[in-house]
């Protein structure tokens, strides 16, 4: 069992479905060349430091984080990071929101939560996944990013 499995076996039952179809969700349709990985305390998908070098800003060595998700007390997260980085994406997600959901979208500044299980709109973020390559991500976090320790 790898990391991403241990924690989801792990969750209490009344979330450990939803974590579990979310993860195949996000699995099924993320572009080639995101690899999954533990990242810190949740799971996530990232770009290997093979493919981006620079890695991330916040440390040495550390792949450029795509997205995350974890469940936390009273809701499960999602943490798409070109969501937040790219306008265009946003927009878009915005706009597809009512179309997949009948409840108001709740995000904070870096994660979209989803109080109740049964209401995640996961076509929905099926259709983010497929919306930025690596190659896409890795030029809007180039395009952004902080200058280079």
């Amino acid at each position: 069992m790898n990391g991403v499995d241990s924690y989801i076996a792990a969750l209490p039952v009344q979330q450990r479905d939803a974590v579990a179809r979310l993860r195949r969700t996000l699995r099924d349709n993320m572009p080639p060349g995101f690899r999954e990985v533990m990242t810190g305390s949740m799971p996530g998908y990232v770009v290997p430091l093979e493919t981006y070098p620079a890695g991330y800003h916040a440390g040495k060595n550390i792949p450029l984080p795509f997205v995350s998700f974890a469940a936390q007390k009273h809701h499960i997260a999602l943490y798409h990071f070109s969501l937040y980085a790219d306008k265009q994406l946003m927009d878009w997600f915005e706009a597809a929101w009512p179309l997949h959901s009948d409840v108001k979208l709740d995000r904070g500044k870096s994660c979209i939560r989803f109080r109740n299980p049964a209401q995640i709109p996961y076509t929905l973020l099926g259709q983010l996944m497929q919306q930025r390559s690596v190659e896409q991500w890795v030029a809007c976090y180039h395009a952004m990013r902080p200058a280079r320790r």
